[in-house]
């Protein structure tokens, strides 16, 4: 019999989803014989939101790093796009958010997003007319001239948002981008990014954090991990409909899989 989550991937295989990352028992094990990850199991097709959930050190980075090929994975395979983690990365069709924003001090806001677009030589025009599309997109386009020094921890955490939208991802990996954020702020953002998220359902996201009111908040799925070395343990349903809002936050079924969650991660 299928599980619920089974089900879930065979009606959108059906549909006509298509498959953008794809596990299968990966692993890495580092040089000096840490093993950060081991016989990970994944499918995520097109438009999905998940979230990553598990202790600290339990692997989700480094899943993240071998999806966009800033490290190798040791075992197993691991497709994403219908290629391999660098040639995907090489199409530009995948963007990463940090927990930090890394924005250039020196530069104003319209320079900072449109960075990835001047390094790939696009021209001038066409960038700033990006740029301020993905500002507008984020709330900030009347903030274009602005230095980040003269912007609060939320509003710079939305220009590395733009400037991960810029290049219109296919993909955009997310790791723990709120973290540091106060709650009211977060949650503004979480209710930001789902209805960027829902404005282009072509974008699949993944998003680390440790919150679990969080990642049921926003994800269609949650992945729970293990601690290390980090197993993919159970990957949850979040059946609930789009778009989100306070009334879900206080509801008795965002009760129900916050508690779903939080038990998976105790056991």
């Amino acid at each position: 019999m299928l599980t619920a989550n089974e089900r879930n991937l065979a009606d959108k295989a059906a549909g006509g989803a298509k498959l953008l990352v794809d596990l299968k028992n990966v692993g890495k094990v580092y040089p000096n014989g840490t093993i950060a990850v081991q016989n990970a199991n994944l499918e995520v097709t097109e438009g999905e939101f998940l979230c990553f959930v598990g202790p600290s050190g339990c692997g989700k980075s480094t899943i993240f790093n071998m999806i966009t090929g800033l490290t190798n994975h040791t075992e197993g395979d691991l497709s994403v796009l219908g290629t391999t983690p660098f040639q995907a990365r090489k199409q530009n069709e995948i963007a990463f958010v940090f927990q930090e924003h890394t924005l250039l001090p020196w530069t104003n806001l319209l320079e900072n997003v449109t960075l990835p677009l001047k390094l790939r030589g696009v021209p001038k025009k066409t960038r700033m007319e990006e740029g301020a599309r993905v500002l507008e997109l984020v709330g900030l386009k009347d903030y274009m001239k602005v230095l980040p020094r003269q912007l609060s921890g939320g509003m710079k955490m939305r220009v590395s948002i733009a400037r991960a939208l810029i290049s219109r991802p296919k993909l955009l990996l997310m790791d723990e981008p709120f973290g540091a954020l106060d709650e009211i702020t977060r949650q503004t953002l979480q209710d930001e990014l789902l209805g960027i998220w829902q404005k282009d359902k072509s974008m699949t996201v993944l998003f680390i954090t440790h919150n679990v009111f969080e990642a049921v908040f926003l994800s269609t799925r949650v992945v729970v991990m293990t601690p290390r070395p980090g197993k993919i343990a159970e990957i949850i349903d979040i059946p609930h409909p789009f778009p989100r809002d306070e009334v879900f936050r206080t509801s008795h079924s965002f009760s129900d899989s916050v508690r779903a969650v939080s038990g998976a991660l105790k056991h």
